[in-house]
């Protein structure tokens, strides 16, 4: 819960302003008290009327209002408040954070705040992989900015890629991590696994899924909103790390094995990860040509099962949690998953054509325990992860109160 925290939100010029009110909305469910601060570019995009009604105060926007400075100043803003939010964050806006530039409120603010600040990127892929702005951001890293995003994705200009800005939900969790909120998994470690795992045939092919990441690597930002010393092993993904979280890249199944073993003993493991369930037995090292005659023949071989391994391994953490992904009898499949593996909990899904899951944001899931299924809405792939992350904190620590 965020009762009685005080958030300025700095709410600057892209399309993904809309998202701020949300935003604003899910902060005052949670008890805070939200101020805003809308650029002039950010007013192209959300009203003044619609952030201050969401809001409930007043909005601020001009350095050289006189009432607004009479009333409560710049500077008055920059302290009166436990966090400073950027959303979206511009690469113009974090270019200005980043050389101290103030010819602005937002600006003026920012470099006046004492206050820790956390910015929510959202740009074109382009300017995000540009080597300025990567400049700008590990600027801003080292003085202890700290940051949320962005993910891959549709982009407002019809493009994909890195630079979506976070969803509320996801922005949110920062926000609670960052300002000390409930954490009953404090002191508790957590190994996460997200993505695909990439099985080489030759030095430019594999076999592979068609996994995001994004399901688990929220998993990973909600346990360690909620206090988890977590770990997140990650096959490869197009998503940046959760912040606050220990990550290790792999590509291989076998790489991801060795990984989750190396960080044992855990008192929670949830394996997100879609693991290629086959590897080629026999990988070239070079790769192979076209001749004209027929393909070549692949052999394969089971790989590692990663799930059933931290399940019935001396180092069993506590808790362990896999995943299901099928396209037919979702739940009969999950419990007799769940069965075979010797984990405690399987979290089921159904990934058949027709559905988003694989790469898209929402997600409907089925929790399979000794009890039987438990059947949650269609919920974005941020809100099943925070609601994950309190079954298992219930599970390891006790009942929690209400979000």
């Amino acid at each position: 819960m965020l009762r009685d925290k005080r958030i300025l939100l700095i709410i600057s010029g892209g399309i993904a302003a809309y998202k701020c009110l949300d935003l604003i909305r899910r902060l005052r469910e949670r008890g805070a008290a939200v101020r805003c601060v809308l650029t002039k570019g950010g007013a192209q995009f959300v009203t003044p009327l619609s952030v201050s009604t969401l809001s409930r105060d007043k909005v601020f926007g001009d350095l050289w209002s006189l009432t607004d400075e009479s009333e409560i100043g710049h500077i008055r803003l920059a302290r009166d408040c436990d966090l400073v939010v950027v959303a979206p964050a511009t690469a113009d806006i974090i270019a200005r954070m980043a050389t101290g530039l103030a010819d602005d409120l937002a600006t003026t603010v920012l470099l006046a705040t004492d206050k820790p600040v956390l910015i929510a990127p959202a740009m074109n892929f382009v300017m995000w992989d540009h080597p300025a702005t990567q400049a700008n951001l590990q600027t801003l890293a080292a003085r202890g900015v700290h940051r949320i995003g962005p993910a891959s994705g549709e982009l407002a200009e019809g493009e994909t890629g890195m630079g979506r800005m976070s969803e509320p939900m996801e922005i949110l969790a920062a926000i609670e991590a960052l300002l000390g909120g409930e954490r009953p998994l404090k002191g508790r470690r957590a190994l996460v696994t997200s993505g695909p795992t990439y099985e080489p045939i030759d030095p430019v092919r594999f076999i592979g899924n068609r996994s995001s990441g994004k399901q688990g690597h929220a998993i990973a930002a909600a346990l360690a909103a909620m206090g988890a010393d977590t770990l997140l092993v990650t096959g490869p993904t197009k998503l940046s790390d959760p912040s606050d979280v220990r990550v290790t890249h792999v590509e291989t199944a076998e790489q991801m094995l060795a990984a989750c073993t190396g960080l044992l003993p855990v008192d929670v493991a949830v394996c997100a990860a879609a693991v290629s369930d086959w590897k080629v037995a026999d990988p070239r090292n070079r790769k192979i040509k076209k001749n004209g005659g027929a393909p070549p023949a692949i052999s394969l071989t089971e790989n590692p099962d990663i799930l059933a391994t931290l399940s019935k391994g001396k180092k069993r953490p506590r808790l362990v949690i896999g995943f299901a992904a099928e396209t037919e009898d979702v739940i009969a499949n999950a419990i007799a998953k769940r069965k075979k593996k010797g984990c405690d909990w399987i979290v089921a899904n159904d990934v058949s054509t027709g559905t988003s899951t694989f790469g898209g944001d929402t997600n409907t899931v089925h929790v399979v325990d000794e009890r039987g299924a438990e059947t949650w809405p269609e919920l974005r792939k941020a809100e099943v992860a925070q609601r994950l992350a309190r079954r298992i904190a219930s599970h390891l620590v006790g009942p929690l109160s209400q979000a």
